[in-house]
């Protein structure tokens, strides 16, 4: 699938930034025809990030969750900021576990000038990344594999966790609620989530701001249950609470 024009993801900028894009005023903001917005707008949606409405579109969040392409366009360069930072956080020579999710794809791509490290995954998109490095062993947990994404789920991967106790845990969540719970729209994705917090010795949080304007009815966990939060840029100062209220470093990439 191709990726976004720059000006379709500034239009997916500001849609997640004001909750939505009216065709007249973008047309008006880029200095470009009515129809040409339009043809973003059509473009945008069929890959699912917006939904349109009548004279414009929205950002798509709610009980359901975007596609697997539509989530790997949405906060490309926030990601991969992210992911460096995150990746800065590990060692050579530890073990860790990284879950579903494509921030943690970004950290697994960090993590190829690593040396000496046991990774244990339920992604086999992280897998594919990591497996031509000399320097990692990668394990995959067995289960169901969701077609959508790569994502290995259910109680045999729940079951496969818990054989391990890791150095480290890399996460990534659907949405982080203000009242520091993270959320996922799989139970069983949140039931393999669980069994890797508990599992680490230290548990990574990796969440661009997107997923701070985003919903999810499943509880997953909450932060007094991480140690360190990486993300892009953290305006909510109800979660800078929470961070200081449970002791959760906080590593914020726009600002490093």
């Amino acid at each position: 699938m191709e990726t976004l024009n720059t000006r379709q993801r500034e239009i997916v900028g500001i849609a997640r930034v004001e909750g939505r894009v009216l065709v007249e005023e973008l047309a008006s903001r880029f200095d470009v025809s009515l129809q040409t917005i339009r043809k973003d707008l059509t473009e945008i949606c069929a890959r699912a990030i917006l939904k349109r409405i009548h004279g414009g579109a929205v950002f798509a969040a709610g009980v359901e969750n975007l596609r697997y392409d539509a989530r790997r366009l949405i906060a490309q360069n926030e990601k991969r900021g992210i992911g460096m930072a995150a990746a800065e956080l590990i060692p050579d020579n530890c073990s860790l576990f990284i879950n579903i999710g494509t921030t943690t794809e970004e950290v697994a791509h960090c993590l190829l000038r690593k040396k000496d490290l046991l990774v244990i995954t339920n992604n086999i998109n992280v897998a594919n990344i990591l497996r031509p490095s000399p320097a990692t062993d990668v394990i995959i947990a067995g289960g169901m594999v969701r077609r959508s994404d790569g994502g290995v789920v259910g109680e045999t991967a729940v079951d496969f966790i818990k054989q391990f106790k890791v150095d480290f845990a890399i996460i990534g969540t659907s949405a982080v609620d203000e009242d520091g719970s993270l959320l996922d729209f799989d139970l069983r994705e949140a039931k393999v989530a669980q069994a890797i917090i508990a599992n680490a010795h230290h548990v990574i949080l990796c969440a661009d701001q997107t997923k701070l304007k985003r919903t999810a009815p499943v509880r997953v966990a909450h932060f007094g249950q991480i140690n360190t939060f990486v993300t892009d840029r953290l305006e909510s100062e109800s979660l800078r609470k929470v961070c200081t209220d449970h002791g959760v470093r906080l590593i914020e990439s726009d600002l490093s």
